[in-house]
């Protein structure tokens, strides 16, 4: 029987969207199946993109010729650089979005993409032949079939959202679970494990006290996440700022078993970064506030995100929390806080290109994978859609590495070693994140994302056109000197005025210097950037080629681990169990040390002499 399609994308939230994108710009026949067309690209959580890491990842996104990055842009109706005060590598550009605008934008992009057949249907099960993936069959019991399929489904695997002590099956508010495929799953014989999120209650913006909130405005100098597309940023609406009160506390701590995760009703794992309120009362009993953000959630509607109270408490004990927060007396809830318990895979099933191990051309991506939030789902979802399609023309896979990307951080991390939380990108996670900043994602990835046909040629030329004239700009800073100045002993090269900490880029002008023609904000701080971390970003270089030689030693999947005596049984069971591509990845797995890796070498080194003896 002929396929129907090349690849088969279930799921069509951040991670379905973009492989199901990547996918069919690669020229792939493909199909998404979504439980709803209206929920496609839905923000489910915090209408926003972006933050800390999660920035990096979505203009990593985009310069792969991803969508995230910029539909975020176009629907963005606040925009913020947060820690500008820190260092640039931790320098994070973040969006409030207009909520409903974002997933039409989604869903519009989605449908006028060539190649792409999207169908509304609940797909209860794999179709699996000879340990390969051969399609999918949906709730009416319609198969259609493919060689490469790519599971992208949320919190909807056997999804239960709990308040107080209701509990629903749900994969979110309003929407079904996808309990067959959970159990059809399990069948195959992948291992299924529980985690648990949630959300916060929504508010009527109308019924706020704004003298009693701090008002926290976008930049003047808006910048969003997209290369060379021309999206006119604007802040539209301010964001607000209020804090709990030890009265908000007391109702916590009296209510406390009223809660489903106290209460004993869930027994899924939450995120340890962006935990409950109930957790963070229980877990930090000396703190008398925690900051509370009013988000608007867009432009035609008054409902606002009261970020920082996510609950699973009953909705009358809900409420009161909001009325006891300062400028929240009045407050009107929208839409009532809940939790949700959902399936995840162990990402130990995963190689790095996103497949499954145990079944052939399955790739899965996003919170079913053990992840959270939108950017790491939409990072997961463009990788597998790339790979899907690489394998399907037998070209090499697509694996970023930690040096190259915190894409390749984040998967990295699964693959190596797994996930007992919901997992979250922090730059804290990079090794190299001096090397890996949000201004050059472009530098980084674009070149690929243009090899792989899903960067247009029009934005191809303006990178080009843009680098250009960043390097003419670091010549002329390197070798041209200034005029005379009271400030100066004798004239100094610009390059060495501009690694002065206190001097920025555009004060050289007072030493004589005139930027160059068409040297936009952007390439002025992209050359300040790299002179005045020069030291810095060449030791960071001299590290990352260290680290590239240990990632370059390969190691074969066929390698019997077992049978190498100097490794310690353990090392050897997480050594057979999750096959490492190489040295460097095998010395990150949890339980292998370095005394494994140092035997390890040693036995490579003997096979490779022997290879030359024989």
């Amino acid at each position: 029987m002929p396929w129907d399609f090349d690849v088969i994308v279930v799921g069509g939230g951040h991670a379905g969207i973009e492989a199901a994108l990547a996918s069919a710009r690669r020229g792939a026949k493909t199909a998404l199946f979504v439980l709803k067309i209206e929920s496609l690209g839905r923000m489910s959580c915090n209408p926003s993109v972006g933050g800390p890491a999660k920035g990096h990842l979505a203009r990593e996104i985009d310069a792969l010729g991803g969508e995230l990055g910029y539909n975020a842009d176009r629907s963005g109706i606040h925009f913020r650089m947060l820690n500008r005060g820190k260092g640039p590598a931790v320098w994070a550009p973040r969006a409030q979005n207009d909520r409903q605008f974002y997933s039409e934008l989604m869903r519009q992009s989605v449908e006028d993409q060539d190649g792409l057949h999207l169908e509304e249907a609940a797909i209860t099960e794999l179709i699996v032949e000879n340990g390969a993936v051969a399609g999918v069959r949906s709730h009416i019991g319609r198969a259609y079939r493919a060689p490469r399929v790519i599971l992208a489904t949320g919190t909807f695997l056997r999804g239960m959202i709990h308040v107080g002590d209701v509990s629903i099956p749900g994969g979110r508010s309003g929407e079904p679970s996808a309990d067959e495929l959970s159990r059809n799953l399990l069948a195959l014989g992948l291992p299924l494990q529980r985690f648990k999120t949630g959300t916060p209650p929504r508010v009527d913006l109308r019924s706020l006290d704004y003298s009693r909130l701090e008002e926290q405005p976008g930049d003047p100098d808006p910048e969003g996440f997209s290369y060379y597309r021309d999206v006119v940023l604007s802040n539209q609406v301010s964001c607000y700022l209020t804090r709990t009160t030890p009265q908000t506390h007391e109702l916590i701590r009296q209510n406390l078993r009223k809660s489903s995760l106290y209460g004993g009703i869930i027994q899924g794992i939450g995120p340890r970064y962006c935990p409950s309120i109930e957790d963070k009362v229980v877990k930090f009993p000396q703190r008398e506030s925690h900051q509370v953000f009013i988000e608007p959630e867009g432009l035609r509607t008054h409902e606002g995100y009261v970020n920082g109270i996510s609950t699973s408490l009953p909705p009358d004990i809900q409420e009161q929390i909001v009325h006891s927060i300062p400028g929240l007396e009045n407050a009107r809830v929208m839409r009532h806080a809940y939790a949700i318990e959902y399936d995840f895979i162990d990402p130990g099933e995963l190689s790095p290109t996103m497949e499954c191990r145990s079944i052939k051309g399955l790739y899965l991506a996003g919170q079913i994978n053990g992840t959270s939030g939108y950017e790491e789902a939409a990072a997961q979802g463009i990788m597998a859609g790339i790979n899907a399609t690489l394998s399907l023309e037998g070209s090499d896979r697509l694996v970023l590495s930690r040096a190259q990307a915190y894409i390749g951080v984040l998967i990295d991390d699964l693959v190596t070693c797994g996930t007992n939380e919901p997992y979250r990108m922090f730059t804290s996670r990079a090794e190299y994140r001096l090397l890996l900043r949000q201004d050059n994602c472009d530098e980084r990835l674009m070149p690929l994302g243009y090899r792989l046909g899903l960067v247009s040629v029009a934005r191809w030329q303006r990178f080009q056109a843009m680098l250009a004239l960043k390097d003419r700009e670091l010549e002329r800073l390197r070798s041209e000197k200034s005029s005379p100045h009271s400030d100066l002993r004798e004239p100094q090269k610009f390059a060495l005025l501009l690694k002065r900490p206190d001097l920025t880029f555009a004060q050289l002008t007072k030493y004589g210097y005139t930027p160059s023609p068409g040297v936009t904000a952007d390439i002025a701080r992209r050359c300040e950037l790299e002179i005045k971390y020069e030291g810095y970003l060449n030791r960071a270089q001299e590290e990352m080629r260290r680290f590239k030689a240990a990632e370059d030693l390969s190691l074969h999947d066929d390698i019997d681990y077992h049978e190498i005596e100097t490794i310690a049984w353990e090392a050897r069971e997480k050594l057979m169990r999750i096959k490492p591509r190489n040295l460097g990845q095998a010395m990150r797995i949890p339980g292998v040390n370095y005394s494994d890796t140092a035997a390890l070498l040693i036995w490579l080194r003997k096979q490779q002499k022997a290879a030359k003896e024989g």
